[in-house]
């Protein structure tokens, strides 16, 4: 019956613990998920796809966002298709998420 009465105990220490790991594992990944880094660098570039200079732009967000957000953020230079501004690809790469973004403008 001692037997009994402690297996039980252990099989409950082990499923307890087990959910603790991933109720704890869960709430991290929607807290490190940087939805107003992205935010801000995806104002940023879209905000200046009209300046004549977009290599040197270009260059001061790689830099930026590495330096302040240990991020690296690369996107295509605007293009004209259609009346719209597009930007075919606006990465994000944190080490733990990774982000990938289409922008059109009208």
């Amino acid at each position: 019956m001692g037997f009994l009465v402690s297996f039980s105990f252990f099989f409950l220490a082990m499923v307890i613990n087990q959910s603790t790991v991933v109720g704890q594992t869960t709430a991290e990944s929607v807290i490190e998920f940087p939805k107003n880094d992205i935010r801000d660098i995806r104002e940023v570039i879209t905000r200046n796809t009209t300046l004549s200079s977009q290599m040197a732009v270009k260059n001061d967000i790689l830099v930026i966002s590495l330096s302040r957000k240990n991020a690296v953020v690369w996107y295509d230079p605007p293009q004209i298709e259609n009346n719209h501004t597009v930007i075919k690809n606006i990465s994000y790469n944190n080490g733990v998420t990774e982000f990938n973004e289409n922008w059109t403008a009208l």
